[in-house]
């Protein structure tokens, strides 16, 4: 004897030990025979329609030996949002408590690029501390200083991009040797320029 489609709570309740009363119901209807049965016709009907159509025209181009491309053109193109200010990276001194930059190493005349794009902000010729040193104000609150250069090559003002010369490296002000001291202001406070560098 086969049970009904709709079950009675004595059926539930002796095949079914574990679950609630609404999972079991289910459960019953979609395990009974006719359900399975019906399921399974379905599919096969499904398969064997599809074997009917005939193939469109993207097969018959392939048939043919001929090359079809279907899509739209996409142009990515992806941007550094920040870099380092020198070529080869060669950090000689860190950042702490009382030294608010970093250190790159390299010879008097390398070029020192913009970490990001800007506006130069000010502009410092000087035989003391920084020597010759740039700020450039970037977005979001974030501006940068270059310090010690042999050379300045922007004015206040300016908009430099990441491809724009700002300077040369150099030994000016209080410098033991040629370096660039990178300093990076978050809303005017220094940060590690390694925790944003790339």
């Amino acid at each position: 004897m086969t049970e009904p489609l709709v079950p009675t709570p004595e059926i539930i309740n002796r095949k079914y030990r574990k679950g609630s009363p609404l999972g079991k119901f289910f459960r019953h209807i979609f395990e009974h025979q006719k359900i399975n049965r019906a399921l399974a016709s379905g599919i096969s009907l499904a398969v064997i329609a599809t074997s009917y159509f005939p193939p469109g025209n993207t097969a018959q181009a392939q048939e043919a030996g001929e090359e079809t491309t279907i899509g739209t053109e996409v142009n990515l193109t992806t941007e550094k949002s920040i870099q380092y200010p020198v070529k080869v990276v060669k950090v000689t001194q860190g950042f702490t408590f009382y030294h608010p930059g970093i250190d790159f190493d390299g010879l008097t005349g390398d070029p020192i690029k913009s970490i990001k794009p800007g506006k130069v902000a000010a502009v410092s010729y000087s035989k003391f501390t920084y020597g010759n040193a740039i700020i450039i104000k970037h977005a979001n609150g974030l501006s940068s200083l270059y310090a010690h250069l042999s050379k300045i090559e922007v004015k206040t003002g300016q908009e430099v991009t990441m491809d724009t010369e700002i300077g040369k490296m150099g030994a000016t002000g209080r410098a033991f040797g040629d370096h660039l001291h990178l300093e990076v202001y978050d809303h005017g406070r220094a940060i590690n320029p390694l925790t944003i560098l790339r």
